[in-house]
């Protein structure tokens, strides 16, 4: 496979690009990932209002359903992901990351529409294959457009475009039902517009996708494994090479950590809310801040982590990134009431967690993935990352719900702890090359 010697001449700033992948292909994929979690996070904040103000749901069954909710999101995604790796190895990563905004638009027009808690299970199945799409498209395309040179720059540039567009979807639409019904507009009206709003910001991404981006796939038709091999490749990688293994295990734990974050940290902020006496719209915005907390200071930490990534053995840095991860969703544990002034450093050091293990992650799994199979051992990470998703949440939920609001997120810190051992472990047995002699 080629190595950095042989790449292009196109960069966008220190960015180094791939053979083939042009300035304006890089733009587009910068928009396309700025929206792209964002969208897929917003779920859980308009989910919340609706849980609320359209369904009227008791705060104490709230956590329960809101983990069944994404267990059931996670065990479609789970039947998808495969799948969706082949044809993003087939007909390549441009219409199946637009498909995937385009689905993520109709859950939002569908979602305000539920007169039930059954009606969200049903519309969970759009928004699931809608993140499959967008989830592997990111990934595929965040693992072909850098050089190797410049992986964990540009991985971190990515995950601080992501970061950036969960805190400004966030918080501006976040902020709508409640601005909303400051002018007037009844609760469930505001719950459907602001939606709608959602809506038509996935349909404008999708364009931006289906123009900007590369088309093609990496290789030659004539070069692609057929269906068989494709199929079978991201589990022989793991089988064959433990660092993608290593990899496998960190998205399990990175997917569930930001789900957690997503889910819990807008949920447990809500119900602090509503128990203060404040309205659902009001309730759902100090919610709102709280995540978004995480997420600027998470954003403000990759600038920092990414470099560091790509001066030492992306081994030995997912094993540092787990620490750090660890720590942060431990500290939890001290914290009585998430909308004390004080509790903002428990969010900082949570969202610096979860920069940290998205970014290391990644960095790992783009510099071992084989560029002809990397669909397909990427759908295997995917996978990986949606069985700690439905794992981590569904006991999760139930962890809230019984325990406290900070027990989620311990759970995490755990797993955290266990991966830095295993990273250890593989960083001793199977190092792997440095960064500047990876190959592409």
């Amino acid at each position: 496979m080629p190595s950095d010697t042989a790449a292009s001449h196109h960069k966008i700033g220190f960015i180094h690009l791939a053979p083939h992948v042009l300035p304006y292909h890089g733009w587009s994929f910068f928009y396309a990932a700025f929206f792209s979690i964002g969208l897929i996070a917003f779920i859980t904040i308009g989910q919340t209002y609706i849980l609320n103000e359209h369904l009227g749901i008791p705060i104490e069954q709230q956590g329960t359903l809101s983990g069944d909710l994404v267990f059931w999101t996670e065990i479609v995604a789970l039947l998808l992901f495969i799948p969706a790796g082949l044809l993003i190895d087939r007909i390549g990563r441009r219409p199946i990351y637009m498909a995937g905004f385009l689905l993520l638009g109709a859950t939002y027009v569908l979602y305000p529409l539920a007169s039930s808690s059954e009606d969200l299970f049903w519309y969970r199945i759009v928004y699931a294959m809608g993140v499959v799409a967008v989830a592997g498209g990111l990934s595929t395309v965040l693992a072909d457009y850098p050089a190797e040179r410049s992986r964990g720059k540009l991985v971190a540039i990515i995950g601080m475009l992501n970061g950036l567009g969960i805190v400004v979807i966030s918080q501006f639409f976040g902020g709508l039902p409640d601005w909303f019904s400051a002018h007037g507009i009844e609760g469930m009206d505001a719950g459907l517009y602001t939606h709608l709003a959602l809506a038509s910001l996935a349909l404008l991404t999708a364009l931006v996708v289906m123009i900007g981006l590369k088309g093609g796939v990496p290789v030659h038709t004539a070069q692609r494994p057929p269906y068989r091999v494709l199929l079978l490749s991201g589990l022989a990688e793991g089988r064959n090479n433990p660092r993608v293994l290593l990899s496998y295990a960190a998205a399990f734990i990175a997917r569930g950590d930001q789900s957690i974050n997503a889910t819990f940290l807008v949920l447990w902020g809500t119900t602090a809310g509503l128990a203060a006496g404040m309205s659902s719209g009001e309730a759902i915005k100090q919610g709102t801040i709280i995540f978004v907390i995480a997420q600027i200071a998470a954003l403000f930490s990759a600038p920092v982590i990414g470099p560091f990534i790509d001066r030492v053995n992306r081994v030995t840095a997912l094993a540092v990134c787990m620490g750090m991860a660890a720590l942060g969703n431990l500290a939890i544990i001290l914290l009585v009431d998430p909308l004390a002034s004080q509790a903002i450093i428990f969010f900082i050091l949570m969202g610096i967690g979860q920069m940290s293990v998205f970014l290391s992650a990644q960095s790992l799994i783009g510099q071992e993935a084989p560029a002809d199979k990397r669909g397909s051992v990427l759908a295997a990470f995917n996978i990986s990352g949606a069985l700690g998703i439905l794992l981590i949440v569904l006991i999760g939920g139930r962890l809230f719900d019984h325990i406290g609001p900070q027990a989620p997120f311990v759970l995490v810190g755990c797993i955290n702890i266990l991966l830095v051992f295993a990273s250890v472990y593989v960083r001793r047995h199977w190092p792997g090359h440095p960064p500047n002699t990876a190959v592409v």
